[in-house]
C-alpha cells in the first residue's frame, strides 16, 4: 500500500527549507553577514539510542527503516519553520558509521561498546583490488535504501549518505599505522592503493547523485549538522592530524579534491582534531569551500577564520574551551555556521 505523507510534501515548508538554503548561499557570495544557527537534522530510530545507526531494521529491513524515518519526519516536519534556527527535515543512512568503506573494501567490521570498528586487512599496502560492487551485499543495501527514498513521493526531507568519508581515512581504518610507514618506504603501494579506493567512492558518489535529487541529496551527514545548500560534497578530514603539510600535499591533496569535485559546488572538509597545520593548502584548494569543525578542531577557530579565504565557510560546533560567546568575539558571526540552537 502507498503511504501518503501529510507534510513531506508541503510547498510552505518546502519554501522555509529552500529559504533558509539560500542563506548560505548569501553568506557564500558575500551578501549577507546574519546570525546563522543549524540545528543538525531530525530522524527516527527505531531503538532506545538517537544514533540511528544502532538500529537493526537498518540493516535487515532498510526499506522498513526508511518508512519509518518518514513517517517520523511527517509529524515533525513544521520544526522548519522556526525563525531563529534552521532544523533541516533529513535522514541520516549511517550503517556502520565510519566504518561502510572498510566493510566494502573487505575488512571484518564489528560492533563493540556502542560503536563500530573494523580489524585491518590481512594483505598488505599496495595490493588492494577494486570490489566487486554488483555482488556486495553491503552496497546492495544502500542502494535499495537510496532507491526507496527516490520513490517514496517525498520532496522536502533530504537523505544524508553513508560515511563515505575520505581517502586517507578509508586507508588508515584498514591498515593502520603501516600505511604511514609505507608513506616513507613504500610511497607507490599507497598510491596504487589510494587510487583504488577514491575509485571506489567517486564511484558511489556518482551513483547517489543519478538516483536521488540534487535538491535532496546530503552528502554531508545532516544528523551531525553539517547541512549544505544542494551540489556540495563532504570529506572526513580526521586522520589528516595525523600527517605533515608535506605528506597531506603529496598523498592526499589530489583525493580530497577529486571527491570533492565529482560535485559541482566542490564541498565541506570535517575536523575534529589539530588540523591547523593544512590551512594554507585548504586556502589553496578551490573545491573546498568550507570546514566544519568539533571538539578539539573547534579551538583553532581563529586560525582557520584568519587563515582560509574570505569565500570559504566555517561550521562551528562549540565546545568547554569555545563557546558560542568566544566564537561571536572572533567572527561576529562573518563567515560562520553556529551548529547550536539560538538562544
Amino acid at each position: 500500500m502507498e503511504v501518503t505523507y501529510k507534510r513531506l510534501n508541503d510547498p510552505v515548508l518546502i519554501a522555509a527549507r529552500d529559504k533558509w538554503l539560500s542563506r548560505i548561499w548569501d553568506m557564500y557570495n558575500g551578501k549577507s553577514d546574519m546570525i546563522f544557527f543549524l540545528q543538525g537534522c531530525m530522524f527516527k530510530s527505531t531503538c532506545e539510542d538517537y544514533l540511528s545507526y544502532f538500529s537493526r531494521d537498518m540493516y535487515e529491513t532498510p526499506e522498513q527503516w526508511l518508512c519509518e524515518c518518514l513517517a517520523y519526519l511527517d509529524e515533525h516536519a513544521e520544526n522548519i519553520l522556526d525563525e531563529n534556527t534552521f532544523y533541516p527535515v533529513a535522514i541520516s543512512y549511517e550503517p556502520y558509521g565510519v566504518h561502510f568503506i572498510d566493510k566494502i573494501l573487505g575488512a571484518e567490521v564489528f560492533f563493540q561498546d556502542e560503536q563500530w570498528y573494523s580489524n585491518y586487512l590481512s594483505t598488505p599496502v599496495g595490493q588492494l583490488t577494486y570490489p566487486d560492487l554488483e555482488n556486495n551485499e553491503t552496497w546492495r543495501k544502500a542502494q535499495q535504501t537510496a532507491i526507496a527514498f527516490a520513490n517514496s513521493g517525498t520532496t522536502l526531507p533530504v537523505f544524508g549518505l553513508p560515511g563515505i568519508i575520505s581517502t586517507l581515512n578509508a586507508a588508515l581504518n584498514i591498515y593502520g599505522e603501516a600505511l604511514l610507514v609505507e608513506m616513507y618506504e613504500n610511497p607507490e603501494n599507497v598510491m596504487h592503493d589510494f587510487n583504488v579506493i577514491n575509485h571506489v567512492q567517486r564511484d558511489m558518489h556518482n551513483w547517489f547523485r543519478r538516483t536521488i535529487p540534487e535538491k535532496q541529496l546530503s552528502p554531508a551527514l545532516p544528523g551531525a549538522g553539517r547541512t549544505q545548500p544542494p551540489g556540495f560534497g563532504h570529506v572526513c578530514g580526521c586522520s589528516s592530524q595525523l600527517i605533515s603539510p608535506e605528506l597531506y600535499r603529496k598523498f592526499v591533496m589530489q583525493f580530497d579534491a577529486a571527491s570533492l569535485g565529482v560535485y559541482p559546488n566542490g564541498g565541506m572538509i570535517h575536523l575534529c582534531g589539530s588540523h591547523s597545520q593544512h590551512i594554507p593548502v585548504w586556502r589553496e584548494m578551490k573545491e573546498v569551500r568550507c570546514v566544519q569543525i568539533n571538539d578539539r578542531a573547534a579551538c583553532d577557530l581563529e586560525l582557520y577564520y584568519k587563515g582560509l579565504r574570505e569565500d570559504q565557510l566555517i561550521y562551528f560546533n562549540p565546545c568547554e574551551q569555545m563557546t558560542v560567546d568566544d566564537a561571536f568575539r572572533i567572527t561576529g558571526g562573518h563567515r560562520t555556521i553556529f551548529v547550536a540552537k539560538c538562544k
